[in-house]
């Protein structure tokens, strides 16, 4: 009789989550000082409450600082909208169970319930203390008639006077739009508002809001004229994808220019901090930018003759022995944790890089011509070579502008080295190839051989495909403007293969000019447009319209961590003027600009690997064969293991498009999918918004298509260019950056030096000692995993949704990743496979899906997160 009367309950609550620590892990300063173990330490450290007292972190929270709110998903108030129930605050400190993960508090909250609430379907919170926590999940448990409920929330939270609107989270439940329950509606359009914004304003720290602008923020007029850098974006003469909005002021020189910040706004839950190691790697390429090079930079105005390796053991020595800097240099970078681990522990201030890969087991062996072609398929840069399929090679360029650019090379000087194949006969069997930079480099060569340093030729080389399935590279021709103006085309010569005298390394130095452009073009294209630039307008529309509990955002998240914060840190240090990318690769302050050119032809629907493939000219469609292509260059690691990651990735996300959308019809009548897609096209990729290309995303096969290349994109085509830096381009031999100096002439004294001493020839052409260093320093970092990196096949959270079906086909996704790990393992044992491992005895294992932390040279992160 007395249940009737008492309709009340206690309904039960876990929260986890962080406190921020003491000691700010965003400070730089606080790591130049006390490392990272100085911020770890401090992460439970003291806190200011709201009174301003200092007080311990759990002690504060426990004050009645952090409130909660339920709201109903099944009983509406008066204006239909979900039910708010009574405030409640976070009770007891839990013991930290082992599941919640290190540096993680639980604690307990109690709400009061009654029938008439329903079901909990999202809840407000409020922290009234000075100092941010980050929010890692809620989880209500006993639900009368339904269980328990699980938030995934990941977020920081500041103090609620921070918020125009209280912070609301909602479970891991999954809705299309038109399948939210009424009562959710009002707040599911909420959420998506406040992540918009209004567009105006310069943002703010805690703010999570999300909108685009352009790349007006790469330079810094007003410390140097010459530091004044172009607005990538807005324009048809440079146009590129969007960033995230910043709204900064204007700097004084240019109203086009936004000025430069000690921090760059993202939104907060964008950004490395107080959790994760990645924020050593931050902290690294600031100290980099800050320190090492300016020191570099006053030992080469002082002692120029320092900048020169003398031979190629001094450049072995920087992985064996080490190699001394100067002293200005050492009291500079050796107090700084990030270079702690490159000096010697003997005692000597020494620095000491780790051995790459690609010297471990054969030290010259990337002076083999097998080796040099090898790597276009199986390098660090695999996704540029293709098919030669007209002779003689021809150039896209406007000819009024840079006159005739067809190739000089002739088939007579070809057909030397194919053994008795025509190039007629190499043609039509599909056996020529060209790494062609031709039209990529002519427009901006006579500017980039202006600068100082700087001396480079546009390259093509063409290679033979062998009976045993590797390449040979036959001929490289060496292009440069004409002198008396670009329009009057290139003086061309044409480099053939030699073994002896002279010639043998005149061919040494040919293949190092066309390493320069290689690596210039990886860099700026292959990696940074291709894979950082053209994802970040996806992450900025996905989290503008998608709300977090839409399928789509679901898929899609996990493929944007990190990506935004590591964009904003390259804006500040990487590719900013006379940043890291312009003072150590070959086209210098034109670098931005050259990857702009580049994107008026970039194409979203030839980012999938069989388009790509198919482009190219080295896979055909065939439904009989393995993935529906059969492969030109059968032995083509990158494109082998590549399109084994693809169809794994494509049968995923068919299979959880499927649970939600049905029909086509599905597809057009989502609004936030297509407001989506609209925005994503139309702001997020404007300057090309008007290609016919674009998928219309009017059909399942659409947005299956469109979700396995933007995950595909994130994930492994960024690990095949990413994290090989290091392993092949950490010994700089392997792969020069800068060229300094054309194919000496007879009769120079640099001729005299070539013929006396071709490694010195060698060593004066390339990449110098502090630009090396630099380069070297930077991909080690680069090319590292962090140790709770998150890769292809896992997530943060194993409750990411509540849909039993989705996790059963996730959880084949994974299989079938570990399935493939295996096979790529076999394939790499098989010594029929010659481009599986070369001449160095390297094993192509870039798609390998898993990895440890470190320099492992495998591994398939879910984002680009470095």
């Amino acid at each position: 009789m007395f249940g009737l009367f008492d309709k009340s309950q206690k309904i039960k609550g876990t929260v986890v989550l962080m406190p921020k620590n003491v000691l700010d892990a965003n400070d730089l300063n606080a790591v130049q000082n006390g490392g990272l173990g100085g911020v770890v330490s401090g992460l439970f450290g003291a806190v200011s409450d709201v009174a301003g007292q200092v007080v311990d972190s759990t002690t504060a929270i426990l004050s009645r600082n952090v409130s909660f709110k339920l709201i109903s998903a099944t009983s509406t108030d008066a204006n239909g909208n979900g039910k708010v129930g009574k405030e409640t605050y976070l009770e007891k400190h839990l013991p930290t169970l082992p599941t919640f993960g290190d540096r993680r508090d639980a604690f307990a909250v109690n709400f009061e319930w009654d029938a008439n609430f329903g079901i909990p379907g999202a809840f407000y919170i409020r922290n009234f203390m000075y100092d941010e926590f980050f929010l890692v999940s809620v989880t209500l448990d006993d639900i009368p008639n339904h269980g328990s409920i699980q938030f995934v929330c990941n977020s920081w939270i500041y103090n609620f006077k921070s918020y125009k609107k209280d912070r609301i989270f909602f479970p891991n439940n999954t809705y299309v739009t038109s399948a939210t329950p009424a009562p959710l509606v009002k707040y599911r359009k909420e959420e998506l508002e406040v992540l918009r914004g209004d567009g105006t304003g310069e943002r703010k720290e805690w703010e999570r809001i999300y909108d685009y602008d352009v790349y007006n923020d790469l330079g810094n007029p007003d410390s140097d004229k010459n530091l004044a850098r172009p607005v990538l974006g807005g324009s048809s003469t440079y146009p590129y994808p969007r960033r995230v909005r910043t709204g900064r002021k204007p700097t004084k020189k240019d109203p086009k220019t936004e000025k430069l910040a000690a921090e760059f706004y993202i939104p907060r839950d964008e950004k490395f901090g107080h959790l994760k190691s990645s924020d050593f790697l931050t902290y690294s390429l600031k100290s980099l930018s800050q320190t090492l090079l300016p020191s570099l930079e006053n030992v080469v105005d002082s002692d120029f003759t320092w900048n020169e390796f003398d031979s190629f053991q001094e450049v072995r020595d920087l992985y064996e022995g080490g190699i001394s800097l100067p002293t200005g240099v050492l009291s500079a970078i050796s107090p700084l944790p990030v270079f702690k681990e490159l000096f010697r522990s003997d005692g000597e201030n020494v620095l000491q890089l780790p051995p790459p890969h690609v010297i471990r087991v054969n030290k010259s062996a990337w002076m083999t011509d097998e080796e040099f072609a090898r790597e276009m398929i199986a390098g660090v840069n695999p996704n540029v070579i293709r098919c030669l399929q007209e002779f003689p090679p021809k150039s896209k360029l406007d000819p009024t502008l840079y006159g005739d650019q067809t190739s000089t090379v002739t088939k007579e000087k070809l057909e030397i080295n194919m053994g008795g194949v025509t190039v007629e006969e190499a043609l039509a069997a599909k056996r020529l190839f060209i790494l062609d930079y031709q039209d990529a480099f002519i427009p901006y060569l006579t500017r980039i051989n202006s600068l100082p340093t700087a001396k480079a030729y546009a390259t093509r080389t063409i290679l033979f495909l062998k009976d045993d399935g590797t390449l040979k590279p036959l001929a490289i021709e060496l292009s440069k403007p004409h002198p008396s103006g670009d329009n009057l085309g290139p003086v061309s010569k044409v480099v053939l293969p030699a073994i002896d005298g002279v010639d043998s390394t005149i061919w040494l130095l040919a293949k190092a000019y066309v390493i320069v452009n290689d690596s210039g073009y990886h860099q700026l294209v292959s990696h940074w447009l291709n894979t950082h630039a053209v994802m970040e307008p996806f992450a900025i529309a996905t989290n503008r319209n998608l709300s977090v509990i839409h399928p789509i955002y679901k898929l899609l998240y996990p493929h944007y961590r990190d990506t935004i914060n590591i964009n904003a840190l390259a804006r500040q240090n990487l590719i900013n003027a006379n940043g890291i990318i312009e003072q150590s690769f070959l086209p210098g302050k034109y670098s931005m600009e050259m990857s702009s050119v580049v994107y008026k032809n970039w194409v979203f629907t030839e980012q999938s690997l069989p388009a790509d493939l198919i482009k190219r000219g080295l896979a055909t469609e065939d439904p009989s064969a393995p993935h529906g292509l059969r492969l030109v260059i059968k032995d083509y690691p990158y494109a082998v293991d590549g399109l084994e990651i693809w169809d794994a990735i494509k049968i995923w996300v068919e299979e959880y498009v499927s649970l939600y959308y049905p029909t086509d019809v599905a597809v057009q009548q989502d609004t936030e999918l297509q407001a989506w897609w609209k925005e994503a096209v139309e702001k997020g990729h404007a300057d090309l918004k008007d290609k016919q290309w674009w998928p219309k995303m009017k059909t399942r096969q659409e947005l299956i298509q469109s979700c396995s290349t933007i995950i595909w994109t994130a994930s492994a085509l960024h690990a095949a260019v990413n994290f090989g830096q290091y392993p092949y381009g950490g010994f700089i031999l392997n792969r020069p950056t800068l060229s300094r100096r054309f194919i000496p002439e007879p009769g120079t004294k640099e001729y005299d030096e070539m013929l006396k001493s071709p490694h010195t020839a060698y060593l004066r052409t390339i990449t110098p000692k502090r630009e090396a260093i630099i380069d070297l320093t930077v991909i080690e970092i680069l090319s590292r995993h962090a140790s709770d990196e998150i890769y292809l096949g896992k997530r943060d959270h194993p409750n990411w949704t509540s849909d039993s079906k989705a996790l059963e086909a996730f959880k084949k996704f994974g299989s079938k990743l570990t399935e493939i790990e295996a096979k790529i393992t076999a394939r790499n044992s098989d010594s029929a496979m010659k481009n599986r491992c070369g001449p160095v005895e390297l094993p192509y294992t870039l798609l390998i899906p898993s990895s440890q932390e470190g320099l492992t040279f495998r591994g398939i992160p879910n984002s680009i997160s470095i």
